[in-house]
């Protein structure tokens, strides 16, 4: 609601002295960002199905994060009376390539670009992805402060973390992305599925974890930079103190533009271009970082937004200004393991790992941590770290990933071609042909159901051998 205020205010009067003319920004908020994007998919594929114009009901896409703005751009392809028609739901908007220069001096950041070349999109903000804390609750607990992605797996956080759906928040399959790739497949899924066990929900929205980490209803929460710094600037106003506190795990996340895209059919396309163009100009940008003033022309009104710039002139001639002292250019870095498809995997594997049976997953995690011979240990504990053969044995069990089949045998995913291979397969309907699931079920539930099923044996497992 703060952006929504800030941007469309400053909108109007940067258009009232641009054109000379009056104007409102009017919003929707009908979901997260994958919730957005499916209902957009599914209704530009309604109206090539049924032969009406696509769009026509709103004018942008704001905010989300590069991959849904890039799946935005995809074309949707249906068959309509023998014909093969196809759509994009964005559109380009071609800026000049001048401008461009002068507002992304670099084409990325990190290995993320800022904009697509052919302009379906330009990123307006970049988002970090970390932890929101509660210190007054960790120390009620015994916990110091989290340093690492690893600082969710201890076991004293068991019931007091708070995470998101990833299949309903583009934003927290970001931040679960960059766990995997610069922790690697294996140790990222491990932190994830002890984050997962120790987890007293799943939320639907993202919004969630940082109000409930402030309330002290829960310890830590995955969550999105701006999110965390601004509970943590909202309790410090309210008399709070240093009560709540944000970290992005250094050299452990990723930056990621979150971009504006030109929607197909736009009612009000010049209106549309003009806010974008205006989303990159200064005075846009310094609605994300300055304080509130009266003193400057530039920055917001009432809320400090607590955004990154993307315009790189603003870390070189506002620095001083700009509330949080970090250059984002400075620090991003490559993942050390990217691949851009672990993405795909990421809701179907945690849902199957955590979500459908979360109560058996905590059931068998509070079996692990309380063996008389686990490590007193507050990060990550793995099989290797024990010397109990019944503990070894528990982890090996707990860690274990699913087995998947294709036409060239039963494969792991631990690879980024083995990966390529089950996404295309499965994920993508490859193998619908070959009849590895019911033709009435997609491939991607299909593939949800055998790793679900799997998680669940192993979990089971684990717990009839210590009840033997």
């Amino acid at each position: 609601e703060q952006i929504r205020y800030e941007f469309g205010r400053a909108f109007k009067a940067w258009h009232s002295k641009e054109y000379e003319e009056d104007i409102e920004v009017v919003w929707s908020v009908p979901g997260g960002t994958s919730e957005i994007r499916r209902m957009l998919q599914s209704q530009y594929k309604h109206a090539l199905e049924t032969g009406h114009p696509v769009g026509g009901e709103a004018d942008l896409v704001f905010g989300g994060g590069s991959y849904e703005h890039t799946v935005l751009s995809n074309p949707i392809e249906v068959e309509r009376d023998g014909e093969l028609l196809s759509t994009t739901i964005t559109t380009p908007f071609h800026l000049d390539d001048l401008y461009l220069e002068e507002v992304y001096p670099k084409k990325e950041i990190g290995d993320t670009p800022l904009y697509n070349p052919d302009g379906y999109w330009y990123g307006v903000a970049l988002s970090g992805f970390g932890i929101v804390y509660n210190n007054h609750v960790l120390d009620a607990l015994g916990i110091e402060a989290p340093e690492s992605w690893e600082a969710l797996c201890n076991p004293k956080l068991f019931g007091h973390v708070a995470l998101v759906n990833p299949a309903q928040s583009g934003s927290v399959t970001t931040a679960f992305e960059a766990i995997l790739k610069n922790l690697g497949w294996e140790r990222g899924w491990q932190v994830l599925r002890r984050a997962a066990a120790n987890a007293r929900y799943f939320s639907a929205s993202s919004l969630k974890p940082p109000a409930d980490v402030s309330q002290g209803d829960a310890a830590m929460g995955v969550c999105i930079d701006f999110y965390g710094r601004y509970q943590s600037q909202a309790i410090k106003r309210m008399g709070g103190g240093d009560r709540i506190g944000y970290i992005d795990p250094p050299g452990t996340t990723m930056i990621d533009p979150d971009p504006i895209s030109l929607m197909r059919g736009a009612p009000n396309r010049v209106y549309a271009e003009r806010f974008i163009t205006f989303c990159l100009t200064e005075i846009a940008q310094a609605l994300w970082q300055f304080k509130v003033s009266n003193e400057i022309e530039l920055g917001p009104n009432e809320w400090e937004l607590r955004r990154l710039p993307v315009r790189w002139s603003m870390y070189e001639l506002h620095m001083d200004k700009l509330i949080d002292q970090v250059n984002p250019y400075e620090h991003a870095v490559k993942a050390p393991y990217p691949d851009r498809n672990m993405r795909a995997f990421i809701a179907p594997v945690f849902s199957g790992m955590a979500m459908d049976f979360h109560e058996l997953l905590s059931e068998t995690w509070r079996a692990i941590i309380t063996h008389p011979s686990y490590p007193n240990h507050s990060g990550i504990v793995i099989a290797d770290d024990v010397e109990d053969v019944e503990l070894k044995q528990m982890l090996i069990a707990f860690d274990a990933m699913p087995l998947v089949p294709t036409p060239e045998g039963i494969v792991q995913l631990d690879t980024a071609s083995n990966r390529a291979i089950v996404k295309k397969g499965w994920l993508r309907d490859g193998y619908v042909a070959l009849e590895y699931w019911d033709r009435e079920e997609k491939g991607l539930r299909a593939f949800q159901n055998i790793v679900a099923k799997f998680f669940k044996n192993q979990y089971e497992s684990i717990l009839e051998d210590v009840a033997q």
